[in-house]
């Protein structure tokens, strides 16, 4: 029985990989497949914003659909449209047809994700529990770096098709061990917020197709708007929200999720922007522009796993603002030395990762827990889908386009300088105290 457990966790691992893998495979083959299938330059984002845009919309709901019908069943039913999706990618002649297939890919990724925590605590107790939690961080360290690689290599030697049939053998394995995971599900199984959903979805949405295509700041402002909308439905909900408004309450968490988004924001957009760069403006290959990306992968994999094991521990939350530091001082090379800029700020980004989701989540209450990682995700992505629209059509539209895109990369983490800030600042702290009394006394 224990090694069927052990080999159910391989399963749910692969599937936790194959998602990192997707994305960065992806924007690595992106101007490849722009060149054959055609279409507008910003097709080139859209390949990647119409995966994470969903799946940060969905991600949530797909949590709580695991709740309340069965994580592994909900698991099942996301890896095989993952599957069939993935096929349809590799087979599609048109670039709006590659989009729309892409984000049906990035809802069933949203089905997959959440589950996989719950399914691993069902599987395991214990210290198998706590080993089996310690194999996640280094297998998506593992895929971040072998993700831009491995789309070189396969777009390289093969074409960009075969980057999502990868997907096919992969998931079909994921399926084929799938059977050796408990059903689990939760004892009091949540409500699904159909409205909060949509209102989310179409929202993110609205924001982020201007800054991606169109230009119309008239359907940004009604994006915002209807987020605003999104929050108020929120915070009348009694039950089954979407989002867990007592998470404001807590001290720092509404900064850490500001600080969250424009840092992921840079992240992606940097990765997305370096990768053109290479191959529109340099003329260089998938695989030359894959490898380009290793120092900023490899360093930021490197630096977590060293961070995550000494120095959170002997430095806390101040080793945020080092991480921050550093990033900044790799980017500022970054336009004259690319590669060296590129190591030096992930160096930076392996610092700060660590730092931020230990001082984001430490304060949370333990029942608490799950909601606010799966918020913490959602945001990440959104900042990411984000990152992509803005620093994409920055460099897309400007002449000097890595120049000016890296500069207004260091401006945005000089601002996430402030917002961190807040997250442990005196002030705010105070602030969650006095917030979270009529929480916890029912006023």
């Amino acid at each position: 029985m224990t090694n069927k457990r052990w080999i159910g966790l391989i399963a749910l691992l692969v599937a936790e990989a194959m998602n990192l893998l997707d994305a960065t495979i992806v924007q690595v083959a992106a101007p490849v497949i722009h060149s054959e299938l055609g279409g507008r330059t910003s097709d080139i984002q859209w390949f990647s914003a119409a995966y994470t845009l969903p799946f940060a919309a969905l991600l949530i709901t797909g949590g709580r659909l695991g709740d309340r019908y069965g994580r592994r069943r909900v698991f099942v039913l996301g890896v095989t449209a993952f599957v069939l999706t993935s096929a349809v990618c590799a087979v599609v002649s048109d670039a709006g047809l590659l989009i729309g297939a892409r984000a049906v890919q990035g809802a069933a990724a949203a089905l997959v994700i959440p589950q996989t925590i719950g399914l691993i605590k069902s599987s395991f107790s214990g210290g198998q529990l706590a080993k089996a939690l310690g194999t996640i961080g280094p297998v998506m360290g593992l895929a971040g770096i072998s993700g831009p690689l491995l789309g070189g290599l396969i777009t390289e030697v093969s074409s960009w098709r075969a980057v999502f049939l990868v997907n096919v053998p992969l998931g079909l394995a994921v399926l084929a061990l799938s059977r050796l995971l408990p059903e689990s599900a939760s004892p009091r199984p949540p409500g699904i917020d159909a409205v909060g959903t949509v209102l989310l979805t179409v929202g993110t949405a609205l924001v982020v197709y201007p800054v991606l295509q169109s230009g119309d700041w008239v359907l940004l402002a009604v994006g915002v708007a209807v987020l605003g909308v999104c929050a108020v439905q929120q915070g009348r909900r009694s039950e089954g929200r979407l989002i867990e408004t007592s998470l404001f309450a807590h001290r720092g968490f509404a900064p850490a999720l500001i600080t969250s988004t424009l840092f992921f924001a840079v992240l992606s957009g940097i990765t997305l922007v370096v990768v053109l760069h290479q191959q529109l403006t340099l003329h260089h290959s998938v695989m030359q522009s894959s490898l380009t990306l290793l120092p900023w992968s490899a360093a930021s994999g490197v630096t977590s796993l060293v961070a995550g094991q000494w120095l959170v521990a002997r430095f806390g939350s101040r080793l945020m603002y080092v991480g921050l530091g550093v990033l900044v001082a790799g980017l500022a090379v970054t336009p004259y030395a690319l590669v060296l800029g590129l190591a030096v700020g992930g160096i930076g980004v392996g610092l700060f990762t660590t730092a931020f989701f230990t001082e984001a989540l430490h304060r949370v209450e333990p029942h608490e827990t799950g909601s606010a990682a799966g918020l913490l995700n959602a945001v990440q992505q959104f900042g990411g889908t984000f990152g992509v629209a803005a620093f994409g059509s920055l460099f897309l539209h400007h002449p000097a386009g890595l120049d000016r895109t890296v500069w207004v990369a260091v401006a945005v983490v000089v601002l996430t300088f402030a917002t961190a800030h807040f997250m442990r600042s005196p002030r705010w702290l105070a602030l969650g105290r006095a917030v979270r009394e009529p929480v916890r006394t029912g006023r």
